[in-house]
């Protein structure tokens, strides 16, 4: 099993465990939604849970954990790899997915 590298701050001296490591954050929802709909996640970006929050409630979560928003290129490439999950590679699924 390969060695699971999980992300830490750039100013990771200064804090102590799991204070560290980085904090993500993927808006789903549309902007003008009452609730924000996201993915949050610590460390990894592709392992996450999805939360649900009136919009004053998301700003201080993410002020208060000083998260950092998913890139594209993170976005694009968690959700290839749950494609693969969900319908797998090479299989009849997959290919009536396509």
């Amino acid at each position: 099993m390969a060695d699971l590298k999980l992300h830490t701050r750039n100013d990771s001296e200064n804090r102590s465990g799991f204070d560290r490591l980085t904090k993500y954050v993927r808006v789903r929802s549309a902007e003008d939604a009452r609730f924000v709909e996201f993915d949050f996640a610590i460390g990894d970006p592709a392992l996450f849970v999805e939360l649900i929050m009136p919009k004053g409630a998301f700003e201080h979560f993410c002020t208060a954990n000083e998260v950092v928003f998913m890139t594209r290129e993170q976005q694009e490439a968690i959700d290839i790899e749950m494609e693969k999950w969900r319908y797998g590679e090479e299989t009849l699924m997959a290919n009536n997915h396509r």
